[in-house]
């Protein structure tokens, strides 16, 4: 599964940016204390958490911590303290650093999930007010379409009206892919191979099925936006029923 080159940019974020800190505050640690020294690189720590994920954030906590032990206390260029007062400070450090990173990234996690909640709550709003005003049920159909695309992050996505050829894997309303009647895990494993198909189903009505083509080695979306595809197939569906169209069988 390919990783996001944000969270790779990240991580290395966490190993490098609290050695190029304690590497320029080398000139000044005969000037300034330890203590400030540390609380100096507390600073890169956040700021790595900030922009980064937890595992950035720990990352950089734990590197900030070396590299002060490296460069900061004597003796100097080596991974020993001899100074018990440096020694709690490296410490400190450390535990500082872990708890502002993991704090820092779960404010920022925090805020993510505010953002896409009303994201996907506009999508469905939206789509609602397309149904209502629109005459024609291939707008509802194009429209959610493109929403799927943008929700679920495809590289594709087809309209079939009244067919169930094949046994492709499945998206059910609850979130959950299944293939060949078995759930796939999804989180673990990423989307099975090939198209997955999302019925629009209303009051037992089957009206047809979205095939959605995920792009190759792509990270799937998480439950929330599973459930709301699944939301805008139903809108789709109903729309599809209030025009009459419906070949296909009772699901």
């Amino acid at each position: 599964m390919k990783i996001p080159l944000r969270d790779t940019v990240t991580v290395a974020a966490g190993a490098l940016a609290p050695f190029a800190a304690a590497l320029v505050l080398m000139p000044l640690r005969t000037s300034v204390t330890h203590t400030n020294v540390a609380l100096l690189l507390v600073v890169v720590v956040v700021a790595v958490s900030a922009f980064g994920n937890r595992f950035a954030g720990a990352l950089a906590a734990l590197s900030a911590a070396a590299w002060f032990d490296f460069f900061h206390t004597e003796p100097y260029q080596s991974f020993h303290i001899q100074d018990r007062a440096d020694i709690e400070t490296a410490v400190l450090l450390l535990v500082v650093g872990l708890i502002v990173s993991q704090l820092a990234a779960r404010g920022r996690t925090m805020k993510r999930v505010a953002v896409t909640d009303a994201i996907h709550l506009e999508r469905l709003h939206g789509t609602t007010r397309l149904a209502r005003s629109s005459t024609s049920s291939d707008d509802v159909v194009r429209r959610v379409r493109q929403e799927l695309i943008e929700v679920l992050e495809l590289r594709a996505c087809r309209f079939e009206y009244g067919t169930l050829i094949g046994r492709p894997p499945r998206l059910d309303p609850d979130g959950t892919v299944k293939v060949d009647g078995w759930i796939w895990d999804v989180e673990r494993q990423g989307w099975p191979e090939g198209e997955i198909e999302l019925r629009a189903i209303v009051h037992g009505r089957y009206q047809g099925r979205f095939l959605l083509t995920p792009e190759p080695g792509s990270v799937p979306p998480p439950l929330e936006a599973r459930l709301v595809a699944a939301d805008l197939a139903a809108q789709a569906a109903a729309a599809l029923d209030d025009d009459g169209v419906n070949a296909g069988p009772r699901s």
